[in-house]
């Protein structure tokens, strides 16, 4: 079970997406994230695929990534929407950005 989900749903959110994420793992808050339209645009960056590997579980959703990766690889797992959903099941918080 994670305390906190992050819904990461534009690029705009970057910043306070990555610090967010730093801060919650300080923290020792048990987190996960769930990237979707231009928000899948922030896993390219660097910082963030670093930080997203003390989530508990990172997700991108596949069907935004497809439209906005130009074909690159996808450095976390791909999944659906009914993942997010599923992913909502098993936590406390919700943070959407």
């Amino acid at each position: 079970m994670m305390d906190a989900l992050l819904v990461i749903t534009t690029r705009n959110s970057g910043r306070i997406a990555v610090q967010l994420m730093q801060g919650l793992s300080r923290a020792g808050v048990n987190w996960g994230c769930f990237f979707t339209n231009d928000g899948v645009e922030l896993i390219k960056d660097t910082a963030c695929q670093e930080v997203v590997k003390l989530a508990k579980r990172a997700v991108v959703c596949e069907h935004s990534w497809d439209i906005l990766s130009d074909g690159a690889h996808c450095p976390v797992e791909m999944g659906s929407q009914t993942i997010n959903s599923s992913m909502m099941t098993e936590i406390s918080r919700v943070i959407s950005l």
